[in-house]
């Protein structure tokens, strides 16, 4: 069996996770910089090598991308599943900040609530709520 992870390659990991955390709820775990790898450059030393957040209780993972520049896509979205409908509209409101609004959250036909966004930092997200 398999644990699913969502990692997010970032043009700045600190502030974008700082905006999951506020948006969402949650806390910043760990960071770890390229400064405390061996041999590390000056060019990158404060660069986000691996950060662990918590944000609307699901784990995320993030880095800061020094190799190659960050390309979005329309392939991934992230899904966040509320059990209350109050919680999906604040989540769907708070990282549309910024951001554009695909599909505003609404009743869908299949009884939930559904809502398509791109966040200010062009990362997808569904939100919805149970059936």
């Amino acid at each position: 069996m398999a644990k699913h992870m969502t990692y997010i390659f970032s043009e700045d990991a600190r502030a974008q996770a700082e905006f999951y955390v506020q948006a969402l709820g949650g806390e910043i775990v760990s960071v770890q910089t390229h400064g405390e790898l061996p041999h590390a450059t000056e060019e990158y030393k404060d660069k986000v090598l691996h950060l662990s957040l918590v944000a609307a209780g699901v784990n995320i993972l993030m880095s800061d991308a020094v190799f190659e520049p960050v390309q979005q896509g329309t392939a991934i979205n992230l899904v966040l599943e509320f059990e209350q409908e109050p919680e999906a509209y604040a989540a769907f409101e708070k990282l549309s900040e910024g951001g554009t609004v695909r599909d505003p959250i609404k009743p869908a036909f299949w009884g939930s609530l559904f809502g398509q966004l791109e966040d200010k930092f062009g990362i997808r997200w569904m939100i919805t709520t149970g059936s």
